[in-house]
């Protein structure tokens, strides 16, 4: 597990001026597992899952963007928080037919 400060710099910029909306997160983490046994992959995955819904109480429950995987739906939302409805409304000036859509897809308005 990898803990990182995020309350210097990134703390000094509004909320809603970025995509980023968790401006008041002290920390950020991320919880990695692995193996170089693909035999392994299950194991390991279960355990980064219950390792983060431990902790998940202990959080802001949402995650960082670039430290997710594949998320989507409300998890994405999630992610973005109030800043998500701003942003699905750029991606449709600038992506309406959602041409960018891999990983944390935000979804045009």
């Amino acid at each position: 597990m990898h803990l990182y400060p995020c309350d210097g710099a990134a703390a000094r910029v509004g909320a809603d001026e970025t995509a980023w909306a968790y401006r008041d997160a002290v920390w950020t983490q991320v919880i990695a597992g692995v193996d170089s046994d693909p035999a392994n992959a299950a194991a390991i995955r279960d355990w980064a899952v219950s390792y983060s819904e431990a902790l998940k109480p202990l959080t802001l429950g949402t995650g960082y963007v670039n430290f997710q995987m594949q998320e989507t739906g409300d998890k994405v939302r999630a992610m973005y928080g109030s800043n998500y409805d701003r942003l699905a409304k750029v991606k449709t000036q600038y992506d309406p037919q959602n041409t960018f859509s891999v990983n944390q897809n935000i979804t045009p308005a």
